[in-house]
């Protein structure tokens, strides 16, 4: 029996866009360091390929600790700054990139003054908290009524993971236009994550939010390359959205301990 394979196209304004697509990448720690730096290496490609590239905000209010080194992407020299700044800087120099870090946790208290900075094309969110997950999704489903705006909010992809597991999941932020296809079935509204596994988050919920003083203590909470893994998996579904224009395939469930990766289907 033949069956019609499920297509997310790609919404039209990140395929040739005039000017860069605006990303909110939220935290930077373990994930979201590794994140950056592949959105850096991404854009960098973009450009040669002639297409616009990206302009990231990275957004977290917190600050580079010894138990830091090692796991995250953070040097010796980099004690007691903001991560956000330090990575930031970091991209703008070895790229020739500018793009902007704010040294704020992305809620709607910190939005309150500058709603603009919530209108980003692509949000990112690289967070440990439960809570953060669900004050994103509101956020966006707010953004859903001003979609006339040019930076309207169109994809949100979530990244989370415990010590050994970890998964990405990518969402449109409400439904998109599909073009019609004889060969395949269009699908233009992925679930969010806070949607489709919300209770399972909500149970999984680690309590436990003190935090490590070493890295020996770190890694009782996140594996060394669990981080990793996830960053470029996640980052490598953005890129074949962005080349391809297309996908089958709206994020993964990751085992490093078992090396196992499984793909979830439209």
């Amino acid at each position: 029996m033949n069956t019609i394979t499920n297509i997310h196209y790609t919404d039209e304004t990140l395929i040739q866009p005039t000017n860069p697509i605006t990303i909110n990448l939220i935290g930077a720690g373990g994930t979201g360091s590794q994140v950056v730096t592949a959105l850096a290496r991404m854009n960098h490609a973009l450009n040669e390929l002639d297409h616009a590239g990206f302009d990231v905000r990275l957004w977290d209010d917190d600050i580079v600790t010894q138990a830091n080194l090692g796991r995250q992407l953070f040097a010796e020299c980099e004690l007691d700054l903001h991560k956000s700044i330090v990575l930031i800087n970091r991209v703008n120099r070895f790229f020739g990139t500018n793009w902007k870090a704010e040294t704020t946790r992305f809620n709607e208290h910190n939005l309150e003054n500058n709603q603009d900075k919530a209108k980003a094309i692509i949000t990112i969110s690289c967070v440990d908290s439960v809570v953060s997950r669900f004050e994103i999704a509101g956020i966006l489903k707010n953004e859903i009524c001003s979609r006339h705006s040019h930076n309207k909010p169109t994809y949100w992809m979530d990244f989370g993971n415990s010590q050994h597991t970890g998964q990405v999941v990518l969402a449109t932020v409400g439904d998109l236009e599909q073009p019609t296809s004889k060969k395949y079935h269009p699908i233009g509204d992925l679930p969010f994550v806070t949607e489709e596994f919300g209770e399972l988050l909500k149970q999984s919920e680690d309590t436990d939010d003190t935090p490590s003083c070493s890295l020996a203590e770190a890694l009782e909470k996140q594996d060394l390359f669990i981080n990793g893994t996830l960053a470029q998996m996640g980052c490598s579904l953005l890129w074949n959205l962005l080349r391809n224009g297309m996908t089958d395939t709206r994020g993964f469930f990751l085992n490093l301990k078992t090396f196992h990766s499984q793909p979830i289907k439209l």
